[in-house]
């Protein structure tokens, strides 16, 4: 494992209304240090309260996902798209040329939790997009976006493939890097041992020469994003 990025050490921004953990560098939060991995540049943590949520605000040439794992977000964007994103969907805006969105808390009473996601376009200058999906409900490796859509995954506007990876407690398996490539893999939830040392939710873990790494699953809810991206220019 060359790049260990542990949750405990990670930015943090509290703003009442929104309590946030930085993979990578965001907003105030900034360390040369952690500026993304690859083409992938932010993984935020983000817990919103009741009701509240991010005023319309724009983007541009940048491919920005949603990750739902609580509540529902309220999206309504630019280009007239106004839906209820559960949790256990995923939601793929392609930002291109540029748009404007809002994303609130549809909840007056329970809090929101999701993971925002942002990896670097192929392209710069498209026709923006949006496209969402519901997860399946399956163990093991699912595909859920790629360059191409491929078994029902997503397109994205990058050169980069998006997995979840689910295991029951106690089980395991084996991830390899590809050729020329570079991985990274963020846990959503759960604990697993990794190569032999132990991770949990919030960690991420970045592979730019090491081959594979064994995950042995030490508890029932263990959830994984897995990324495939570029390699990493000297």
């Amino acid at each position: 494992m060359d790049y260990i990025r542990k949750a405990s050490d990670r930015g943090h921004a509290d703003f009442g209304w929104l309590n946030s953990h930085h993979s990578f560098s965001f907003g105030s939060y900034y360390d040369p240090r952690h500026m993304g991995f690859s083409t992938l540049r932010v993984i935020n943590d983000d817990t919103v309260a009741p009701g509240a949520g991010f005023d319309t605000h724009g983007h541009a040439n940048m491919e920005i996902i949603s990750y739902i794992t609580h509540g529902r977000i309220a999206h309504k964007d630019s280009m007239g798209h106004e839906y209820v994103i559960p949790a256990n969907d995923i939601q793929r805006m392609s930002a291109g040329t540029g748009i404007t969105h809002s994303e609130y808390n549809h909840s007056q009473n329970d809090v929101l939790k999701f993971l925002q996601i942002w990896i670097e376009p192929q392209q710069h200058n498209i026709r923006p997009s949006y496209e969402q999906i519901q997860l399946p409900e399956k163990t093991g490796l699912t595909l859920l976006m790629s360059p191409e859509p491929e078994d029902g995954s997503l397109a994205i506007n990058s050169d980069a493939r998006l997995y979840r990876l689910t295991l029951e407690k106690e089980s395991s398996t084996r991830l390899e890097r590809q050729s020329l490539r570079t991985s990274y893999l963020h846990i959503v939830s759960g604990r697993a041992e990794i190569n032999g040392q132990m991770f949990e939710q919030g960690d991420g873990i970045g592979l730019m020469t090491t081959e594979s790494i064994e995950i042995h699953s030490k508890s029932n809810d263990f959830v994984a994003l897995w990324f495939d991206l570029p390699g990493i220019k000297e």
